[in-house]
């Protein structure tokens, strides 16, 4: 129970600079009072219970559950299942990101006022699908390539530069209305539920290899995850317009 308290604490504290923000703008600039003040104090509290139940269940749950997935992989001794479980974990962990969800939505409704897109909810929906599926397969393969760089203690900067080489390559001979889109996935790919069983999956799998530092080998894969989306959804919008 204190520690749940103390968690409390510290996620009001994380909020507190945001909520100061907001209020600061809001009264010493707009000069305008808050509106639906009993509506925004009860979206406060509802936000700060989320975060601070989010926070521990990452601790309870989901750092361990990546790391000892991990680790029993890297005993078993099989590269060819840690190899599918990464893939596996990239790809259902990025198709089930709210954030992914919502703009791939976003994207499908504006492709439908540019023109790009067919007005039908069909053709609308197989757009955004698409897109997240593209994402998904895309960080499935980051992480392949990650669990291979741990494994083998290549530097990660190699593979950064080799990725936004790639990124540059694909930037000119893609759709321009796909560009920002393509850019912007590489950011929400590492939201609430991707980072933290991507983070521990690097971390479990450097502890249980002899040679490797969680520190140094372990993270990295975040960064590189959220590379390779930009390329595969220009690649998307090649094909879409083909």
């Amino acid at each position: 129970m204190l520690s749940f308290l103390r968690q409390l604490g510290l996620s009001l504290l994380d909020l507190a600079p945001v909520l100061s923000v907001v209020l600061v703008f809001q009264v010493g600039v707009i000069h305008k009072p808050l509106p639906d003040v009993l509506d925004l104090m009860a979206g406060v509290g509802l936000t700060v219970l989320g975060l601070t139940f989010f926070v521990r269940g990452l601790e309870l749950a989901l750092f361990p559950l990546g790391e000892a997935l991990a680790y029993a992989f890297a005993r078993k001794g099989s590269l060819f299942w840690l190899l599918c479980f990464a893939f596996a974990l990239g790809f259902a962990t990025t198709i089930a990101e709210p954030a992914l969800i919502a703009i791939a939505d976003k994207a499908a409704e504006a492709a439908v006022e540019g023109g790009l897109v067919a007005s039908d909810p069909s053709t609308c929906a197989r757009y955004a699908l698409g897109l997240r599926l593209s994402v998904g397969v895309a960080v499935g393969i980051a992480l392949v390539i990650g669990v291979i760089r741990i494994i083998k203690g290549w530097p990660l900067h190699w593979l950064m530069v080799s990725g936004y080489t790639g990124v540059l390559a694909v930037t000119p001979v893609a759709p321009p209305e796909i560009i920002g889109i393509a850019y912007d996935s590489g950011g929400v790919t590492t939201s609430t539920i991707t980072v933290p069983l991507v983070t521990a999956l690097g971390v479990g799998l450097a502890h249980s290899i002899e040679g490797r530092s969680p520190l140094v080998d372990g993270f990295g894969l975040i960064a590189f995850a959220s590379l390779t989306p930009m390329i595969s959804v220009m690649l998307f919008g090649v094909l879409w317009t083909t």
